[in-house]
């Protein structure tokens, strides 16, 4: 690589980021290669080569003057021209010792050029080693995310499998609490038509009740009618009363217990339903956790 002549976009660069330094210092300091290269961001070569001219520019001093004999003095005479030319080698010498001290101040310049760049390499070693060392910090970092990841992918992976088995036993228990609870329907069914039966009975027995208490007034009018004579009579019309009695009590003691039964079954099916409804409610909740579990896995 040619770094004596870098391309015209970093030397540009370079003598922009220049001047800008230096006039930031007051044109006291002239900046370093390095706080140039960083404010370009160009190579290091790139820099050096564009920095020895930019200082060379600022060091420049005025051109030499000429030293020919004019052809008007040359016609002078002898002591003129004697003269003339001894002015004309002062000047000469002049200008030897400026271009000696241009030289002087441009080698200063370079030593000093020499000892920046090797501060700057010695920099770039030290972030060097800074990044190297951030690097294998966060590669141990990464391996250490990985297991991480990995330990807790294999745990969501054993806890999917455990919420699909109880998703799976939920539904089997939730299948057979519906069948459960249509068999309970179905006698509850049952019970209401037993139910409606009894009442029909009851009714019936009712009906003839009354019927048997108007036979009972009809018999204790006779009975008071004829006490003296149909003493016997009475007695028999007093126990068939009574198995009146009898079945009228019996008939609401059936009544009242198949009332019990009814409410009964109408408990145990409001029971049942409210299981199935936490079932159901348990089974959502679980196919959604499992859902959500799936699409994280994805």
């Amino acid at each position: 690589m040619d770094t004596s002549n870098p391309s015209h976009d970093a030397r540009e660069r370079v003598f922009a980021a220049a001047n800008q330094l230096f006039e930031e210092a007051g044109r006291q300091t002239m900046p370093t290669v390095d706080q140039v290269r960083r404010l370009a961001r160009v190579d290091m070569h790139a820099a050096t080569a564009a920095m020895r001219e930019w200082r060379r520019q600022q060091t420049a001093q005025a051109a030499p003057v000429a030293v020919a004999v004019p052809e008007a003095i040359a016609q002078a005479s002898a002591q003129a021209v004697a003269a003339l030319w001894m002015q004309a080698q002062e000047l000469a010498n002049q200008s030897l010792r400026e271009a000696q001290a241009a030289w002087d101040t441009e080698r200063a310049e370079l030593d000093q050029m020499r000892v920046e760049l090797a501060d700057a390499f010695d920099a770039q070693a030290a972030e060097l080693d800074l990044a190297q060392a951030r690097i294998a910090a966060l590669e141990a970092e990464a391996r250490e995310t990985a297991e991480t990841a990995a330990a807790l992918l294999e745990k969501m992976r054993a806890d999917l499998a455990a919420a699909v088995t109880r998703a799976d036993r939920a539904e089997a228990t939730g299948a057979e609490l519906e069948h459960r609870v249509a068999d309970l329907r179905g006698e509850l069914g049952l019970a209401h038509a037993d139910a409606d039966q009894v009442r029909a009975d009851l009714k019936k027995i009712a009906t003839d009740a009354e019927g048997l208490r108007g036979e009972l007034a009809t018999v204790r009018a006779k009975m008071d009618a004829a006490e003296q004579a149909h003493q016997e009579h009475r007695k028999e019309a007093a126990k068939e009363a009574q198995r009146c009695a009898d079945k009228v009590l019996s008939a609401q003691a059936e009544r009242d217990k198949i009332a019990a039964q009814a409410g009964e079954a109408r408990e145990n099916a409001a029971r049942l339903s409210g299981q199935l409804e936490a079932v159901q409610a348990q089974n959502a909740a679980l196919m959604d956790a499992l859902r959500g579990k799936m699409a994280g896995d994805e």
